[in-house]
């Protein structure tokens, strides 16, 4: 059955094809045959009872600076969608958070994947909070003093924006570097959140793995190594990813974590385990699929939409 499946996502002339997890998803339903629209965030609105989105419909293909197509510019009603993915990236500010309170009011007639509900409020750097036995130790804080003792309890940490992504804005600091206070007065001045700090993991130099579930179930997972001289394991400053197979560690970690999610909606998520230790759970826009699919030869875009498919039979009509 065709579906008509949206996608709200940042734009797309710009995006990597050899790596965008959104573009692999598009790809694949629409080797489906399912139609394809294409709206960025800007585009959604409230409107008298109605969600609308200013947007395309939207051809796919893998062509490096040819890989899209779109159709003339019409407003869409998202309750005649079937399926609306929610992949603009963070920062998870409030501009995002207001897409998921609209998108609320069509889910679940219309499939909103992730459930929008449960992207808001599990975060990833947030969500990871209920499972403290499986994390390093943690701490949320915004205040300089506080940040200082967890310091000086465990040594060297890692210290990044709450809402942050990609690496950005991530700091290794050790026990006696003196630029904490620096680094908080910085933070401070761009905006009122917590900081995340954490222990330092030293075998994050061995790599990051990142771990992709579908519907709560693993599918696979690659490592992304630090370039040479960094602490940050993340793609988009330099890291490498490598083949890497699940350890019964990283399965223990998704039997815990995994009938959560499920039960929240969340069909795509990508976990952050470095050596033994759970660091993010990624709900908003995860990210890894290609790489996966070159390394493992599984099409974990097909997992996704039969997992979609299988939500849809399932989930009742909130009308």
């Amino acid at each position: 059955m065709a579906l008509k499946v949206a996608f709200q996502m940042d734009p797309i002339g710009p995006i990597n094809i050899d790596a965008d997890s959104t573009f692999r998803i598009a790809e694949e339903a629409q080797a489906g045959g399912h139609d394809l629209y294409y709206y960025t965030p800007d585009k959604l609105a409230y409107d008298q009872g109605r969600v609308t989105a200013r947007g395309w419909p939207l051809r796919v293909q893998r062509v490096k600076g040819d890989h899209f197509q779109l159709g003339e510019a019409t407003d869409i009603d998202l309750r005649d969608m079937d399926v609306v993915w929610l992949r603009q990236d963070p920062p998870f500010d409030m501009g995002y958070i207001t897409t998921t309170h609209i998108l609320d009011m069509i889910h679940p007639d219309t499939l909103v994947v992730n459930d929008p509900f449960w992207v808001r409020n599990y975060p990833e750097k947030l969500l990871v909070l209920n499972f403290p036995d499986l994390t390093p130790p943690t701490m949320i804080a915004r205040d300089l003093d506080t940040l200082r003792t967890f310091r000086a309890t465990h040594g060297d940490v890692i210290l990044k924006p709450l809402y942050g992504n990609g690496g950005a804005g991530v700091f290794k600091l050790t026990h006696t570097d003196g630029n904490l206070a620096s680094l908080h007065e910085l933070f401070a001045g761009i905006n009122r959140e917590p900081l995340i700090m954490q222990k330092f993991l030293p075998a994050v130099a061995k790599g990051d793995k990142r771990v992709i579930l579908v519907d709560g179930e693993p599918v696979g997972a690659i490592n992304r190594v630090p370039a040479q001289g960094e602490t940050r394991s993340n793609m988009h400053v330099g890291g490498r990813p490598e083949k890497v197979a699940l350890t019964d560690r990283d399965r223990e970690i998704c039997a815990r974590i995994g009938p959560l999610l499920r039960e929240k909606g969340q069909i795509f998520v990508g976990i952050d385990v470095i050596g033994d230790w759970l660091t993010e759970i990624n709900v908003t826009s995860p990210t890894g699929i290609q790489e996966l699919e070159r390394f493992d030869g599984v099409n974990i875009a097909e997992k996704i939409w039969q997992a979609i498919e299988n939500r849809r039979n399932t989930t009742p009509s909130s009308e």
